[in-house]
């Protein structure tokens, strides 16, 4: 036979009624407001903490997921350009250099990566042997990574840029 075990109960709970739970986190904290925008007809709030709007998350877009991704790995000088009225090739170009041959292509594996994880499958990449110029085909976005001598003597940007300023 099993011996059952003694339940103590506090001298402040109700005889027969369960423990109440303890309050949420978001409950408790102090000096965060939560309030209702027009967003809400929508099926969204938003959250207003020290004086800042804050979105809720939701998926992250295909730009955001390519421009963190470089962040994490420490691309050097990150141009994202809008050639949505330029090209029918892709929305975005994303312009970054790497330090060196590896950090090249370890930034564009890192990239196709977190875009795999993020639901996002790559259409192809190109130059990875060499790693002197990497470019990864996302469609929305197009994604080159270079090294500095290679992105200066291209001058990608200034492509682009001014063919916007031309139009």
């Amino acid at each position: 036979m099993t011996a059952k075990r003694k339940t103590t109960r506090s001298s402040k709970e109700p005889k027969g009624k369960a423990p109440r739970p303890a309050k949420s986190a978001a409950r408790k904290t102090v000096g965060k407001t939560v309030t209702k925008t027009a967003g809400r007809a929508a099926g969204k709030t938003a959250r207003k903490t020290a004086g800042k709007t804050v979105q809720p998350k939701g998926k992250p877009t295909l730009q955001d997921v390519v421009l963190d991704a470089l962040a994490d790995m420490k691309a050097v000088d990150v141009r994202a350009l809008d050639v949505r009225g330029l090209t029918d090739i892709t929305d975005t170009m994303v312009v970054a250099s790497g330090t060196s041959d590896r950090h090249v292509k370890s930034i564009a594996d890192r990239v196709v990566q977190r875009c795999k994880e993020a639901g996002f499958r790559p259409f192809g990449m190109e130059g990875e042997r060499d790693g002197d110029w990497v470019l990864v085909d996302l469609h929305d976005v197009v994604l080159h990574v270079m090294l500095p001598r290679i992105r200066e003597f291209y001058a990608l940007e200034k492509l682009w840029e001014g063919r916007s300023a031309a139009a």
